[in-house]
């Protein structure tokens, strides 16, 4: 192993350092929902319940759209490569295009969707509190997706501390909406969960506009004509953008949908269980943002190695992404089960609410390492611009093996939410081990471009 990190220490260098401004900002990013988490987690159960249900339906929305705009990174990355930087500027403006049309359809989705949660089966208290949430968080989807836009172009670009600054700033912007409008501080009304619905609002449109401010007064951008200004539809580049962005979101699909589901799940055994899974899931995600940096950057190494036609550099930046994953992963885990009993007080002080939650934290350090493998095989199959088999993976790993098993296990054995979360164990290692043999099979051949 010390030999194999000395032979390859430039590549590692280098994925680490196109990884670390992502990782410290999708930190950044999932700690605005862990920060929200504990604030609301001080107005009771009931609202950090309706906060999880809200939250995880939708992101199984959302999830497509982000997976859609994530796919232009590569695009990106292999044009780079390629030394094709003319084409940069035209995928840019048909993606900012493509991703806010995205964001229009999910939002009147959530916009019907909040009519009918009665038909999940949670409490009445529940689904009064998330209606009008929902209907908040749904508004911000639209700065996000402009942010997003820029975020990924740039990064496609090798450029990815500017996001990374931005989304750190945003937490100070987020801590400080969510006293003000959730508590009612400095004059302002009341509004508990609705208050960091808008806080959530608040700091995504800080992030859309300070990476579009940075991104169009910058000169090194000037070349690829990065504002609104659309010259045409590029209907062949849109479509090049959606049959890498959609198969690549109903992979995000599939996962987050089975995590989703097991929400609604876990929301049939009571308001205790659910408000555990969203402290543990909540930590979890902690490092799993972690680990997307890592795919990310696996993701884009890969990119130029395709666009340079180079076999050998694709299948080494590949595999060195995944080594790296599981290194961080595995060193999350370890943290999870040595704190699991301390962890849960973060977020809230009911013993009832904790002790659920440090045997689901317990879980959650078993499946680290076949989480983040998969989270990698994803980001480098991406990279190869292969979608469409990882997509039918997640699809069997989640809904065919992950999610029954968890409710056998769950309601017929009677393990409760521990079988539940039993079932997404399993399901994210049959993920981990069809990805990373897909990638060994796929990348021995040159990709067309």
């Amino acid at each position: 192993m010390i030999k194999f990190f000395r032979e390859n220490k430039s590549l590692i260098t280098k994925t680490l350092s196109l990884a670390y401004p992502v990782i410290i900002g999708q930190l950044g990013l999932i700690m605005m929902g862990v920060i929200d988490s504990i604030m609301v987690g001080e107005l009771g159960a009931v609202p950090l319940a309706a906060a999880s249900l809200s939250n995880s339906l939708i992101f199984l929305v959302l999830i497509i759209a982000i997976g859609n705009a994530v796919a232009v990174t590569p695009l990106i990355a292999i044009l780079v490569g390629a030394k094709k930087l003319d084409e940069c500027g035209i995928f840019f403006r048909q993606s900012l295009l493509v991703n806010l049309a995205m964001g229009l359809i999910v939002f009147l989705i959530i916009l019907s969707g909040v009519n009918f949660l009665h038909l999940l089966g949670q409490s009445f208290d529940v689904q009064q509190k998330a209606k009008s949430y929902m209907i908040i968080i749904g508004l911000s989807i639209f700065p996000q997706m402009i942010f997003q836009t820029y975020k990924q172009f740039i990064e496609g670009l090798s450029i990815m501390r500017p996001a990374m600054v931005i989304t750190l700033a945003a937490n100070l912007v987020n801590v400080f909406a969510n006293w003000v409008l959730i508590f009612g501080n400095l004059g302002f009304p009341r509004l508990e969960l609705d208050g960091a619905g808008w806080a959530t609002f608040i700091s995504r449109m800080f992030m859309a506009i300070s990476l579009m401010i940075f991104v169009m007064s910058n000169k090194r951008f000037k070349i690829y004509d990065v504002t609104f200004d659309f010259r045409s539809i590029n209907f062949p580049v849109i479509k090049k953008i959606l049959s890498v962005g959609l198969p690549s979101g109903f992979q995000y699909f599939f996962e987050v949908g089975a995590f989703s589901f097991a929400v609604i799940m876990i929301g049939w055994i009571g308001p205790n269980e659910l408000a555990a899974h969203q402290i543990a899931i909540s930590l979890a995600s902690v490092s799993f943002m972690g680990v997307l940096g890592i795919s990310q950057a696996g993701g884009i190494l890969v990119g130029n190695a395709v666009g340079e036609q180079n076999i050998n550099l694709t299948r080494k930046n590949g595999f060195i992404a995944i080594l790296l994953g599981m290194v961080w992963m595995s060193a999350s885990g370890l943290l999870f089960i040595t704190f699991r009993n301390y962890l849960p007080y973060i977020y809230i002080r009911d013993e009832a609410v904790i002790q659920i939650a440090s045997q689901l934290l317990a879980i959650a350090a078993l499946f680290q390492l076949s989480d983040g493998i998969q989270a990698v095989g994803i980001g480098i199959l991406r990279g190869l611009t292969d979608v469409k088999g990882p997509t039918l993976i997640t699809f069997i790993a989640y809904w065919i093996i992950s999610l029954p098993i968890g409710y056998i296990l769950g309601f017929t054995l009677n393990l409760g939410v521990v079988g539940v979360w039993i079932g997404l164990l399993i399901g994210l290692s049959c993920s981990a081990l069809m990805l990373t043999i897909r990638f060994n099979y796929k990348s021995r051949d040159l990709v067309k471009i």
